[in-house]
């Protein structure tokens, strides 16, 4: 797929949606699985999936818990900032125990990078899986654009892009906006 998979181990990071639940990114896990390719995913818990661990088809899950969905900014920050110190503990967890080369991190939020520049250090890559554009939905969600909190979801794309190695996105618009506002090589953005 994107290297190599001769005993590569991945580490896929969801917010938004438990895996299996996440039809695409449980797709991509099981896809890497069957390639040869050793995959684990931090997701939370819900919609009937509760198991903190399980490995389902040869993917080890490891789910957390969520303070309750966030309703306006104070609520989706609290959402945020939880979800990021679970992502952060567990990806300790699964590099001493299991191991990964590459973080692929599935937004939204923009903010899993912070996650991946933890473990540069170790040689690990980042790839963003681009799901959603979080500036348009913060501003469709709160209806205003150019704000701060607006510059705010611009700034974590940008760094979002900033810090990955290559990104997949899912259209040409999207590409488009990696290339421009996140200043990504074209060569590196598969759609």
């Amino acid at each position: 797929m994107y290297m190599n998979n001769r005993k590569r181990k991945i580490l896929i990071i969801v917010e938004n949606l438990p895996v299996p639940f996440d039809t695409r990114v449980w797709q991509e896990a099981t896809t890497l699985v069957a390639n040869g390719y050793t995959v684990s995913v931090i997701c939370p818990k819900g919609k009937g999936y509760k198991k903190a661990e399980e490995c389902i088809q040869g993917v080890h899950i490891f789910r957390h818990d969520m303070p309750k969905e966030g309703n306006g900014v104070i609520g989706y920050l609290r959402e945020y900032l939880v979800a990021l110190k679970e992502e952060l503990r567990l990806a300790k967890r699964i590099y001493k125990e299991i191991g990964f080369d590459v973080i692929h991190g599935c937004n939204p939020p923009d903010n899993i990078y912070l996650v991946a520049k933890r473990f540069r250090k170790y040689g690990v890559k980042y790839v963003f899986d681009h799901h959603d554009i979080c500036p348009e939905l913060f501003e469709a969600k709160f209806g205003h654009a150019g704000g701060l909190l607006y510059k705010s979801q611009v700034f974590m794309e940008r760094q979002t892009y900033k810090y990955c190695t290559f990104a997949f996105v899912t259209n040409e618009s999207y590409k488009k906006i990696a290339v421009t506002r996140g200043k990504m090589d074209p060569d590196k953005v598969m759609v």
